[in-house]
């Protein structure tokens, strides 16, 4: 069974990422707008008819703006914890397909079988996912991490032995600091309910390389305090002894995993 792992697009403007097995695929997050949505997806080489379940990580709207619209025309499961569902719960389009879950669940759906975990952020209930896909006796898993203030055993526990990771590495600590965003929001960002910085990003990515991890993607970056270079080069640096094949998601574009 053909395997797609891949961020339709991922930034503060929008985020969404793409897993694919054979003919189904499952949406993490389904930021932007429905219109980006569809043309990403068909970008992946999936129809939006073939989504069979959309998982949020948390209710922030870089993360579910695409919903209202795609889901009247793509009407779905949406599983999401309960906690952060008020933010669709007013949305026609969208009340009647939410599944409500804890914090900490599982739910397969087709040959994907989807385990949450939690992740400290400034949201209700923000999660993180891991993904166990069936192919037969075959297991692939790939780990789901963005929008995380610091390095938790859960989330350790959640992305180890995953074959694929997609992981936050938010910002550059000195162009944040140096940057023109106003104290506040610096202190947000930097808080352990904020976002993870390209460092405490390299130092999990080797952690996971040493237990196996195979492919690591890093997402999430911000626009005015980080670049794809300095992202890319941290994580490499800390993970070059390792055989692991490492990329960036890009804001706007299609980005391959797998």
């Amino acid at each position: 069974m053909k395997l797609h792992i891949c961020s339709l697009y991922s930034g503060s403007s929008g985020n969404s990422f793409l897993i694919g097995a054979g003919e189904d695929c499952i949406l993490i997050d389904a930021g932007k707008n429905a219109k980006r949505l569809c043309a990403a997806i068909r970008a992946c080489g999936y129809a939006p008819e073939q989504v069979r379940a959309v998982f949020v990580t948390h209710e922030h709207s870089d993360h579910i703006s695409a919903l209202p619209i795609f889901l009247k025309k793509y009407p779905v499961p949406v599983h999401i914890a309960a906690a952060c569902a008020y933010r669709l719960e007013a949305r026609e389009t969208a009340e009647p397909l939410l599944v409500r879950h804890p914090p900490l669940y599982t739910e397969t759906v087709g040959p994907f079988t989807v385990t949450s975990f939690p992740t400290p952020h400034d949201s209700r209930a923000s999660v993180g996912y891991r993904v166990e896909i069936a192919d037969g006796e075959r297991r692939y898993r790939v780990g789901y991490a963005t929008d995380i203030g610091y390095v938790t055993p859960e989330i350790r526990e959640g992305l180890s032995d995953c074959q694929a990771v997609i992981l936050e590495s938010n910002h550059d600590p000195e162009m944040l600091e140096n940057g023109s965003y106003p104290e506040e929001l610096k202190r947000r960002i930097r808080s352990r309910r904020g976002h993870l910085s390209n460092p405490e990003c390299a130092v999990l990515a080797a952690r996971l390389a040493a237990c196996g991890a195979e492919r690591i993607m890093l997402a999430h970056l911000s626009r005015e305090n980080n670049t794809p270079n300095a992202a890319y080069g941290e994580t490499l640096g800390a993970v070059a002894n390792e055989a692991v094949t490492l990329c960036v998601a890009d804001p706007e574009e299609v980005t391959f995993l797998l």
